[in-house]
């Protein structure tokens, strides 16, 4: 495995924390790569050499959240589902800027498409609609209505800077969700 620059790391970095603040104060399409440099304190080409444009660093801070998500609630795949549902309300929480700001802006609007859209492809691996409460149901609809339920409730509790601990919220939606799933 090649071995990582620190100094490419801390710069991206620098980067992604200054397009979020940015994006936490301003519109999305009101945001300049010379905003992101200033406020990174970088020169603009230094932006330019890791991202190809805002969107482009949109699109990798998007991808990099959900993909590091993904991971961290299915490491602990043998947890019941409110416990594993709790350790991914703990990313959540441990990534509340990224998360809220996402959710809360108008710019961010295809990042809440991409989350629900992770989060259907997670609840058709759990419906079943052979048996029990959902025999007859089509899965896809299933599948639907659990995810944009999820990302909804995700959204409250992000944008009430969440009221409940990760673990109080992960019983709530977990009773809620036994009941579509």
């Amino acid at each position: 495995m090649a071995k990582v620059d620190r100094r490419v790391v801390r710069t991206q970095e620098a980067i992604k924390k200054a397009f979020l603040e940015l994006m936490a104060e301003k519109n999305f399409d009101n945001i300049t790569i010379q905003d992101i440099s200033d406020r990174a304190n970088i020169n603009r080409a230094t932006v330019y050499l890791h991202y190809t444009d805002k969107f482009d660093l949109l699109d990798k801070i998007m991808e990099e959240h959900i993909s590091n998500m993904s991971d961290f609630c299915e490491s602990e795949a043998d947890m019941e589902w409110i416990e594993a549902t709790a350790h991914c309300m703990e990313y959540l929480e441990q990534n509340y800027l990224f998360f809220s700001t996402m959710l809360a802006s108008e710019g961010a609007r295809f990042f809440r498409t991409r989350f629900v859209q992770h989060n259907i492809e997670e609840f058709r691996k759990e419906v079943d609609v052979t048996q029990g409460k959902n025999l007859g149901q089509n899965e896809e609809v299933v599948a639907e209505f659990a995810a944009n339920a999820y990302v909804g409730i995700v959204e409250w509790w992000l944008k009430n800077k969440m009221p409940y601990s990760p673990k109080e919220m992960a019983e709530k939606v977990g009773d809620l969700l036994e009941r579509i799933i």
